[in-house]
């Protein structure tokens, strides 16, 4: 089959073009006992398989095969699953299993279970043909869900899922979103349903990424530092830089929170964090709050809500011998509107 690879992460390099990842032919993987084999139709681009690229996030081993916002079907079943057959549409997420016994596990935290394994990370995901994947973690795809707008909710939409509810924003309050890419976009659509009686203000450093903001119903949209109309109740960071946080806390209400909805901050902008101010931006109860991973119950929830309320990502089909140029349009943000998707 085909796939690509990550040998090993780095930065790139100041000439020449920056290709990470290289297309070669390797063998299926072995379907074991619990597990689906799913044919790849689409695979998301996401920040994370950034981060692995450049190094801020390290594999286990390598090669490694990114990816893991993954809708396909099912070609084959392994021994004991229930629930699923062959040709079944599915979608594989950021959490591939967890060890279902620890107290994080039982407490319906299995987001930080110590035996968490990560799709695309732990092990290999889906930009390639086929995958496999336990079938406890599937995630079964809603019929009126095309596969390229279904494929950012897996994460961008899922993280933003769980960001919000983490929030713990007053109902009314305005929520504050810093940055608007993939995730971003996803949030503010479901921030308007989920919490129609608050205001949705966006803090984005491009004006087109604003007058998208405002496109999907944003109440008002700024730069980076710029005051909004009235204090911030909450808000979600999706960047990968440390100034909209402290921007984003310097007009936030006493008691607020900014949930930080990545997985790794580069630190090209890790001095960024040494100019917070304590007494302005953290004093009052003020808070900054980390999402790890996702649940399936996330990953579910999100699914539905989109399918229910009409909700669908903005996003670009590529194929999938263009990951390197995709991940460098996220590296120098020029993806555009919304989110990449791979199409195998």
């Amino acid at each position: 089959m085909r796939a690509m690879l990550l040998d090993q992460p780095g930065p790139a390099t100041p000439t020449g073009p920056w290709r990470p990842l290289e297309m070669r032919g390797v063998p299926a993987p072995v379907l074991g006992d619990g597990e689906l084999m799913v044919r790849v139709d689409v695979c998301g681009v996401c920040r994370t398989d950034l981060d692995l690229a450049e190094g801020r996030l390290i594999a286990p081993q390598y090669p490694l095969v990114p990816g893991h916002q993954v809708v396909g079907h099912v070609v084959k079943v392994g021994r004991g699953v229930f629930g699923f057959r062959e040709g079944d549409r599915v979608g594989i997420a950021w959490i591939n299993s967890a060890d279902g016994v620890c107290d994080f596990c039982r407490s319906g935290n299995e987001n930080l279970c110590p035996n968490f394994r990560s799709t695309g990370c732990d092990v290999n995901g889906g930009y390639a043909d086929f995958l496999t994947v336990p079938a406890a973690f599937a995630h079964e795809i809603p019929s009126s869900m095309p596969d390229v707008e279904t494929a950012p909710l897996l994460c961008a939409g899922a993280i933003g899922w769980r960001s919000l509810g983490l929030t713990n924003i007053p109902e009314g309050a305005p929520l504050g979103l810093t940055g608007f890419g993939a995730s971003a976009h996803l949030v503010l659509q479901f921030a308007l349903r989920r919490f129609p009686q608050s205001p949705v203000f966006v803090f984005a450093r491009k004006p087109a990424e604003r007058e998208f903001a405002l496109s999907l119903g944003a109440a008002w949209a700024g730069d980076t530092c710029d005051v909004p109309p009235e204090k911030l109740g909450a808000a979600i960071d999706t960047t990968p830089a440390w100034t909209p946080v402290l921007c984003a806390l310097e007009a936030m209400r006493p008691g607020g929170r900014i949930v930080i909805n990545a997985i790794r901050k580069d630190d090209r902008f890790k001095q960024q964090l040494l100019q917070l101010d304590y007494g302005r931006q953290l004093w009052m109860e003020r808070e900054i709050k980390s999402a790890a991973n996702v649940t399936r119950r996330d990953v579910r929830e999100c699914l539905a809500a989109a399918a229910e309320w009409g909700i669908r990502p903005t996003a670009r089909e590529l194929p999938l011998e263009n990951a390197n140029e995709a991940l460098d349009a996220l590296r120098l943000g020029t993806v555009g509107r919304g989110a990449l998707v791979l199409r195998m």
